[in-house]
């Protein structure tokens, strides 16, 4: 019950069962079950022997509550249960005992959590809600249709430059137009937009992953992550702002490890001061995407961040971005100034449209999406299909010298061998 579940076999189930062990319990559900689209009549008496003997020869639910009350050997009846379970059977389990090591014990076992009774109507809608979400997480890519992963950071060389906007509207350019599985991972704890610029609950995944390394892998991304379309999922987090994160960055570390195992695409939407406190988050990030806006505060953080990426991180390729860039009257620092000063190019340059942020915000969706076929999001939809390019055909994004053409077998000229990306980092601009 708690391995993958085959989705083709999902439809076929009843979306709920439950069995109790006394009456009370039983009126306590049934109204719930009927909140939550449920058959009242799927609340059977006998508790968790009846549920063993009755999935023994029938197909097991999506959802299944069982009562323990009257099990004298709770983990053991469980892992009888397990069993006769199908696998990818979210098991919500209820009992008297309130021991904090029966709990630990029943998860390892599979469960998905433990009540203690007696029960109330929110804190069943909550384990209800929490075991709906498992079910629609998104699920592990068969290896065999895998095409190579691509890890890509977007680090904001300012605060409200809006690198959140950029990697969320990435993360779905990529999920859509792309067609990959993609994984959008918000390390800012307290204060990450990840899921609500894709209007979404964020969860407790992410927290859960900072307080419990030991408990992440291949399930826990299954269960953890948010799913906000067949191909884009996302994690995130709206930690209490008293709550101070104390960890060393494995989570995080290893969390990347899990989503590169589970999907096609990673986007890591990386703040400045987790960059600094843990710079092996860079490790195995293939496209760091620098975003900026033209200022001269901004100019001062980008060579800063430049020249880190060099020495902390040589092996990643680096884009920059300016995003939000205003008509030219009322520019801090015009785009030349500002290439003499970080001695490159800019890479992109993305307009400030306030219409089509406001739009995107109020709609719940990703800057991309709600401005299809708004000239201003052109260059999110370029970097992505950079970004798409250096996967397929692991080359750098900054490989290519001037008139050179790349042949690959069986493809006409890539893409990328239109583009100088290699003068535009390595040779400073050139100052009149």
């Amino acid at each position: 019950m708690n391995a993958p579940f085959n989705p083709g076999r999902i439809g076929l189930r009843d979306p709920f069962t439950a069995f109790v062990c006394d009456e009370t319990t039983a009126e306590t559900l049934r109204p719930i079950a009927v909140e939550m689209g449920w058959a009242p009549e799927k609340v059977n008496k006998g508790g968790l022997r009846n549920a063993v003997q009755s999935l023994s020869v029938s197909a097991s639910p999506q959802i299944l509550f069982v009562d323990l009350s009257e099990s004298g050997d709770p983990l053991n009846d469980i892992n009888a249960l397990a069993e006769v379970c199908e696998p990818g059977t979210v098991v919500i389990a209820a009992g008297q005992v309130n021991d904090v090591r029966l709990y630990r014990d029943l998860v390892v076992s599979g469960i998905q959590d433990y009540l203690l009774k007696p029960l109330n109507p929110d804190m069943l809608r909550e384990a209800f809600t929490n075991a709906q979400a498992i079910l629609n997480a998104p699920k592990a890519v068969d290896p065999g249709t895998e095409r190579p992963h691509i890890s890509t950071a977007f680090i904001g060389a300012r605060g409200g430059v809006g690198a959140s906007t950029l990697a969320t509207s990435v993360a779905w350019v990529l999920s859509e137009k792309g067609a990959r599985t993609t994984a959008l991972l918000d390390l800012d704890v307290h204060f990450g937009t990840g899921a609500l610029s894709l209007d979404l609950e964020p969860g407790r995944g992410l927290t859960d992953a900072i307080e419990n390394p030991s408990r992440i892998d291949g399930l826990f991304i299954e269960r953890a992550m948010v799913k906000s379309s067949e191909r884009l999922s996302v994690l995130s987090a709206e930690a209490p702002i008293n709550s101070p994160v104390m960890t060393d960055g494995a989570a995080f570390y290893q969390l990347q490890e899990e989503m590169r195992a589970a999907f096609e695409c990673t986007v890591v939407d990386l703040p400045r001061a987790m960059l600094v406190q843990h710079p092996h988050l860079m490790t195995d990030i293939q496209v760091a995407v620098i975003v900026t806006e033209l200022t001269l505060a901004a100019a001062r953080d980008t060579i800063r961040l430049l020249s880190w990426m060099k020495s902390n991180a040589p092996q990643t390729q680096v884009v920059v971005v300016a995003n939000r860039v205003q008509p030219a009257p009322v520019l801090e620092i015009s785009r030349k100034d500002f290439e003499g000063s970080i001695e490159r190019r800019i890479d992109f340059l993305v307009n400030f449209d306030q219409k089509l942020a406001a739009q995107s915000a109020k709609l719940g969706k990703p800057f991309a999406e709600a401005g299809k076929g708004n000239k201003t999001i052109a260059p999110i939809v370029d970097l992505a299909t950079k970004l798409m390019a250096v996967g397929d055909s692991a080359e750098s994004i900054d490989s290519n010298t001037p008139g050179a053409k790349k042949k690959t077998a069986g493809k006409g000229p890539s893409l990328m061998g239109k583009f100088d990306f290699k003068s535009m980092i390595s040779r400073p601009a050139k100052k009149k």
